[in-house]
């Protein structure tokens, strides 16, 4: 019963009270082993029947694994590169070099943070404009070197704050945006977590955009949608339904390539399956985007973006 339990899941705590009292003691084997089974057909139930709403709670499930957390499990050797060569580093983007399936790759990944201290270092994981330079610098480094672009998405948006805009915040996500779409090497990205507006495209312009099963892709958060519409955030939930914002969501409108499944009750139940699963998504992806010709993989880059709208020359 450790951990933290969201209101849907409460159903699930009698019986892992049960269990959990149970274990130990002579003689309930056969017990133990039917309330297992009660509360695995429990979890098929609700898992299986997720409002958007409750996908978003899942998606900001505070033991969700994090970029930092993944990374270690699907890639080795990572050499982290600090700062973005004009103003500073910035902690709530991650950027190196790593080993994928024994070829380098870059990686570009958004961070939060866990414990107070982590979080104020990380902002809570939306980047200032350094964050998204540092990203950029990454890019290009790519570029020069050869080397595919893995990119983690997780963040709840780019910092708004005064010290980011007086540096340009915009203007370094819209650089990112441009240069991300002509670059000549294979780019997937991963909706980890939560993919929060510009914040999030700002390193999600790729070839193959993969999305965790209970990961959140919108151009603004629920709260924020309903504060606009509504003028009151705690119509949050009907601000979910409207936004469409779920992998299946995305999915369906052929924003998202492919769906990572992720482990029954969510990632935060079991990283190692997370964390195989997005191996052999990435994996089968990057291995076909290899064998395309530079010029015909840009061009389908930018046809893939330009198929996602509706507009008139």
């Amino acid at each position: 019963m450790n951990g933290i339990w969201l209101d849907f899941e409460r159903p699930l705590i009698e019986l892992e009270k049960k269990i959990e009292e149970l274990q130990g003691l002579q003689g309930v084997e056969d017990e133990i082993e039917r309330l297992k089974a009660q509360a695995e057909k429990l979890k098929k139930r609700i898992y299986s029947n997720l409002s958007r709403w409750q996908r978003v709670q899942l998606a900001r499930h505070p033991r969700r694994p994090y970029s930092l957390d993944i990374l270690p499990l699907i890639t080795s050797n990572l050499i982290e590169l600090h700062g973005d060569r004009r103003y500073g580093d910035d902690s709530a983007i991650v950027a190196g070099i790593a080993q994928f399936n024994e070829s380098s790759v870059a990686i570009i990944a958004q961070q939060k943070g866990r414990d107070t201290k982590e979080k104020i270092k990380r902002n809570f994981g939306m980047p200032h404009p350094e964050g998204y330079r540092k990203a950029l610098r990454m890019m290009k480094m790519a570029a020069k070197f050869d080397l595919p672009v893995i990119s983690l998405v997780d963040t709840p948006g780019a910092y708004p704050g005064a010290g980011a805009e007086e540096r340009g915040q915009s203007e370094a996500i819209a650089v990112n945006l441009f240069e991300a779409s002509t670059l000549p090497v294979p780019i997937i990205v991963l909706i980890l977590g939560e993919g929060g507006s510009g914040g999030a495209l700002a390193i999600a312009v790729g070839d193959r955009i993969l999305m965790c099963e209970n990961a959140i892709y919108s151009v603004i958060s629920p709260e924020g949608c309903a504060s606009i519409l509504w003028r009151n955030a705690a119509k949050n939930k009907e601000a979910a339904e409207a936004l469409k914002l779920t992998a299946h969501d995305l999915a369906e409108f052929k924003i998202v390539d492919e769906i990572v499944p992720e482990p029954i009750g969510g990632a935060h139940m079991d990283y190692a399956t997370t964390a195989k699963n997005i191996t052999n998504v990435i994996s089968k992806h990057l291995n076909h985007l290899l064998t395309l010709p530079k010029n015909k993989l840009i061009e389908e880059r930018i046809r893939k973006f330009q198929n996602m709208g509706v507009y008139k020359n």
